[in-house]
């Protein structure tokens, strides 16, 4: 059982207390004996006799002699040494005290000082921890979204980093941000991770970083990647997450297999899960939190094509935000027209940018194609006079997945992505609406609840998850 050193101070006022209590009472208990004994009647004075008749008066007063005392000065001295005898006890108990409370103080503090590991390559712990880390609250200042409570997080070294990435090797890439690179790295042990580093420092950067740390440091979900530390080298930020082994949904639809290993119900799985993150960030947080740059590029996928929401160094809370007081930022494409016009932020514009990933993940086009080197024509555009249209629904839809749905399913599908990406917010359902849109999309065995699996259809071009 530990004892906080503020406690320690008020059990060694305490004592003091009791010592000046003692001393005052050992001096209330003398002070009547002292008065009774000098108070004491004197012995009457011994006359010689009775002087004679006629005698001299004067002789007769010179016979008349007192006795001395001797019975007060040794009550005296006896009261004056009990005093001295408790005096001395009560300091000697006090010293002991506190000799003991001293040496408990620096006790608790070397045992503290050897729990937290410092300096270099940090001793790993039994629950298979990488070296190197030690767990740290998060710091007050990192307050762009008021918190409860402080998360702990864990605080990586730059050399442990540096080995786990091979010095940070382009073979160990997974992602190219803004900002800079996301690496995987490999841990003593076999602990896996990635690994984002912010590189130049900056105004932005800075901002990113601290935002990313305050909201991902308090936020716990299934569908919302997880913060294992951070770690701060000369210029450069990182960011330790989770790692998700399929990468992005970007890399999943618009890279090398193009959408082969995404079926039509994995992809509706994608969607389900990514609006229970969203939800959670507007219905559950307090405040509301807007993410404001949901895409493709930062859903990520787990092995089993989980999808967690990812990147919140744009994320803000509704609560402050106003007309004008947050910067213009976003990605091209996901942008709901009322921000990108008027500057107006709401969880509506989560909404919108959810409605652009829904169309990518139906008909597996990027939320903006080049048409001509002048001439870019957006995903929204492209679609939505065709979304309305069942005669030509059916032919937007992917290749990859055409003919493998239940056509009924499909028009769901098609009206709700309609429905997100209104240009007037107002339209736009809120996010749990999309997300009880889709629950009955999705079988049970991905989180749905579907019941009957559809039949194989010939055309089938997906691989089995």
């Amino acid at each position: 059982m530990e004892i906080a050193p503020s406690r320690l101070r008020l059990l060694c006022f305490s004592v003091l207390l009791l010592v000046l209590s003692s001393c005052s009472l050992a001096d209330g208990m003398d002070a009547p004996s002292s008065s009774s004994s000098s108070s004491s009647p004197v012995p009457s004075p011994v006359t010689t006799g009775v002087p004679a008749a006629g005698a001299n008066s004067t002789a007769a007063l010179s016979s008349t002699v007192p006795a001395p005392p001797p019975a007060v000065m040794i009550v005296e001295r006896h009261h004056h040494f009990h005093r001295e005898l408790i005096i001395a006890a009560v300091l000697a108990s006090v010293a002991t005290v506190m000799i003991f409370l001293s040496t408990l103080y620096a006790w608790l503090l070397w045992r503290r000082s050897r729990r937290i590991p410092g300096g270099k390559g940090g001793a790993r712990s039994s629950d298979g921890t990488a070296k190197g880390i030690k767990l740290v609250p998060i710091l007050s200042r990192f307050n762009s979204v008021k918190t409860s409570r402080k998360r702990l997080v864990g605080m990586f070294e730059f050399p442990s980093l540096e080995a786990a990435t091979g010095k940070f090797s382009d073979t160990n890439v997974l992602d190219v941000g803004g900002f800079g690179r996301v690496y995987k790295a490999a841990f003593d042990g076999g602990v896996t991770a990635a690994v984002k580093r912010l590189e130049g420092g900056g105004p932005d950067c800075e901002k990113e970083f601290e935002n990313e740390l305050d909201l991902l440091g308090r936020i716990r979900h299934p569908n919302i990647v997880s913060l294992l530390g951070f770690c701060i080298h000369e210029r450069n930020h990182y960011i330790v997450y989770e790692l998700m082994e399929k990468g992005s949904l970007e890399t999943q639809l618009h890279g090398p297999s193009h959408g082969s290993t995404l079926s039509w119900h994995i992809r509706m799985k994608i969607a389900l899960d990514t609006a229970r993150g969203l939800e959670y960030l507007h219905e559950h947080c307090s405040p509301p939190v807007i993410h404001r740059d949901l895409k493709t590029s930062n859903i990520l996928l787990d092995s089993d094509f989980n999808a967690k929401i990812a990147d919140f160094g744009l994320a803000v809370s509704s609560g402050s935000v106003h007309r004008g007081s947050v910067k213009l930022s976003g990605t091209l494409g996901y942008v709901a027209p009322e921000y990108l016009l008027d500057g107006k932020l709401t969880e509506k514009s989560d909404v919108y940018a959810f409605g652009v990933v829904l169309l990518e993940l139906m008909v597996g086009r990027k939320p903006v194609e080049k048409m001509s080197p002048s001439q870019c024509q957006s995903i929204v555009t492209w679609a939505m006079p065709q979304l309305t249209d069942r005669s030509k629904l059916p032919n937007i839809v992917d290749p990859v997945i055409k003919d493998t749905m239940d056509p009924k399913h499909l028009y769901q599908v098609a009206a709700v992505a309609v429905l997100c990406v209104q240009p007037e917010p107002s339209y736009r359902p809120l996010i749990t609406d999309v997300l009880h849109s889709l629950v009955p999309l999705v079988p049970t065995e991905l989180g749905g609840t579907l019941r009957a699996a559809e039949p194989p259809s010939p055309n089938l071009r997906s691989s089995p998850c």
